[in-house]
């Protein structure tokens, strides 16, 4: 596995390339009959946040980059090629601090290795709204409250060859926004549901200009679960964030003591994209006789998460070229020095109508014995005069209790 492995990382890079090019090339006046804007939005946004400082320094790219502790995330199945036994990280990131200042997102993962082979994992993902007033349609005060939501997951990883791993992940997710109030006379309740995942990862070796390395690929398909509620009668269920990751990586070995990687991760929601509907000529919706509101082009949401799934391929209103716009892309870089400081930096990329994040990614970090700390710093580039993402800092405290056993040994 030589120079087949770059050949393959530098087509997926063109693929990539190819497809920006093909959305940016599309005329900027295009409308989409009557709405430019056509967000796929789901429930349970936090699932899709990157909770660590690693992959937030490489432009949130990360499922095909080396393993760590953190790997829950982006793909499990990269706990099978750990080299620690066990370790654990905690991960903190305040979060929109250019709109306020009580919002944050906390990530505590760990693994264990059971065998060379095969590994078990388990994490938490706390996010905190902070304060919110709530009040009635007459502005007077029904409480204070602080919305909460969390993530619980638990993951088995295992070799399936000597250059394949895969992973399973089941996970609970809680989203409790409302604290229980009445809104509009509906009574709520806080949203639940059960997700798994599903990852693979393979790696192999290879040599480039006298340097040793491993070109790597990973895949990971995401939160696939029940609809979520947050009412009694469950007329209203949403889509929590279903979503396909794919990318390669290309790591180097220039020499004993410095390490370079560039990756690449694609992402798609697979879940329904919202279609255009029907208005008659005072532009009011049109609804069928079980009182649906009729599509006029795209495809009806309301369907299962598998056929949801399934249909989230090719239900775009505007055809071929809006299910491009609905890619997003992440470019990262890490260089290690002496395998205890390393740098980082990416970009990350989404369509101006189907989100508009644009960023630069910065990224440090340290290794010394037990311990290792790692930030990252977030810089927008999507124009916004007040962008909601200035300012975002992450931050990640590392625990690697193989280093821990070998430092109580030689005391």
């Amino acid at each position: 596995m030589r120079i087949k492995s770059v050949l393959h990382f530098c087509l997926m890079a063109g693929i990539i390339a190819f497809a920006l090019k093909t959305v940016n090339a599309q005329d900027p006046s295009t409308n989409y009959i009557g709405q430019d804007l056509n967000t796929i939005t789901t429930a349970v946004p936090f699932l899709q946040i990157a909770p660590d400082a690693r992959a937030g320094g490489m432009g949130e790219a990360g499922v095909s980059s080396t393993p760590d502790a953190n790997s829950m995330h982006w793909n499990p199945a990269k706990y099978s090629y750990i080299e620690s036994e066990m370790g654990f990280s905690l991960s903190y990131s305040p979060w929109l601090r250019a709109l306020t200042s009580d919002i944050n997102l906390s990530y505590l993962t760990g693994y264990k290795k059971l065998a060379n082979n095969q590994a078990i994992a388990g994490s938490l993902l706390y996010f905190s709204l902070g304060d919110i007033t709530f009040t009635d349609i007459r502005g007077e005060l029904i409480g204070n409250y602080r919305p909460n939501e969390f993530a619980v997951s638990g993951s088995y990883s295992r070799m399936l060859t000597d250059h394949l791993a895969g992973a399973v992940t089941a996970r609970y997710i809680h989203s409790n926004l409302t604290q229980g109030i009445s809104v509009g006379g509906t009574s709520t309740k806080p949203g639940n549901s059960i997700a798994a995942d599903i990852a693979i990862y393979s790696r192999h070796d290879l040599e480039f200009q006298n340097m040793e390395g491993f070109f790597a690929w990973g895949l990971n398909i995401s939160n696939i679960g029940a609809k979520i509620s947050y009412s009694d009668d469950n007329t209203q269920r949403d889509f929590i964030p279903t979503n396909l990751r794919i990318g390669p990586s290309l790591t180097l070995d220039i020499d004993d003591y410095n390490r370079l990687s560039f990756m690449i991760d694609i992402n798609k929601l697979l879940i329904p994209t919202p279609p255009i509907y029907a208005t008659d000529s005072m532009g009011q919706p049109i609804y069928d006789e079980n009182g649906n509101q009729l599509v006029f082009k795209g495809k009806d949401p309301n369907v299962s998460v598998p056929i949801g799934m399934f249909q989230s391929f090719f239900d775009a209103p505007n055809g071929f070229n809006e299910e491009l716009r609905e890619l997003s892309f992440a470019f990262g870089v890490e260089y290690w020095y002496d395998k205890q400081f390393v740098v980082r930096g990416g970009y990350f990329y989404e369509d101006k109508l189907k989100g508009n994040r644009k960023f630069f990614t910065l990224g440090a970090g340290l290794r010394y014995n037990v311990f290792g700390l790692d930030f990252a710093y977030l810089i927008p580039t999507s124009g916004q005069a007040k962008n909601p993402l200035e300012n975002t800092l992450r931050f990640s405290l590392h625990f690697d209790f193989d280093a821990f056993k070998k430092q109580n040994k030689q005391n």
